[in-house]
């Protein structure tokens, strides 16, 4: 079954992040054979060959080249007979089509996930000064043709995100009001627990997990 929550984060009044869960699933492959040349623009991106443009079939910007005639690609080396050769001089040769080319999506490093809470953060601070309205309320939903996020900023500041699949029809609402009741039962209420630092907390863990696996199986229509 494939999990239409992504992503949850939890970003402190800094723009730190100090919780974050993923939905553990194998990322998506994408096979498919070339003539010459090929029709995907690929770059070397953090030691992997990337596809920068062209997206088609599948094949989205950022996925990464996993094999190629079923050889496995480690970063940008593809290993031939007894040597190795880079990927995107191999692709770029004609003499080597037809080729099968196996495609994988990314997944998102701790350190990513820290980077991309931090500019959120930035981005919601500017939304909030540049809205015409008195006492915004920031980014409360955005939405693109791969993504929705949904965010809840609580009076102290800290803000609940959650990330799901473009076609989710999940009850963001309910879900992120849900997620800072178990923020103020699980951390604040936790004299161990010390305000803006990561939320380190098995019982919170559980609970967490617990709630995105019902809103899950509710298909949107959750009520808490």
């Amino acid at each position: 079954m494939t999990s239409h929550i992504q992503h949850l984060f939890i970003i402190n009044r800094a723009g730190s992040l100090i919780y974050s869960w993923e939905a553990r699933s194998e990322p998506p492959e994408v096979e498919k054979t070339y003539e010459w040349p090929i029709d995907v623009h690929l770059e070397e991106v953090d030691q992997k060959a990337v596809v920068v443009f062209g997206e088609k079939d599948g094949i989205k910007l950022r996925y990464y080249v996993k094999s190629v005639n079923g050889e496995a690609v480690l970063g940008t080396r593809l290993q031939r007979g007894n040597q190795q050769v880079n990927v995107l001089e191999f692709l770029q040769e004609e003499d080597n089509y037809p080729v099968t080319v196996k495609f994988t999506a990314p997944t998102v490093s701790t350190n990513e996930k820290i980077i991309l809470s931090s500019m959120f953060h930035s981005l919601f601070t500017i939304a909030v000064q540049l809205s015409p309205c008195q006492k915004s309320s920031g980014v409360e939903v955005l939405e693109t043709t791969q993504f929705k996020l949904f965010c809840l900023q609580s009076r102290t500041g800290v803000k609940f995100v959650v990330i799901t699949s473009a076609a989710s029809n999940i009850a963001a609402d309910s879900l992120l009001s849900k997620t800072y009741e178990l923020y103020t039962d699980f951390a604040l209420k936790n004299p161990f627990y010390s305000i803006d630092m990561p939320i380190r907390a098995q019982k919170f863990d559980e609970a967490i997990k617990s709630l995105l696996e019902r809103a899950e199986k509710s298909n949107g229509a959750v009520t808490f």
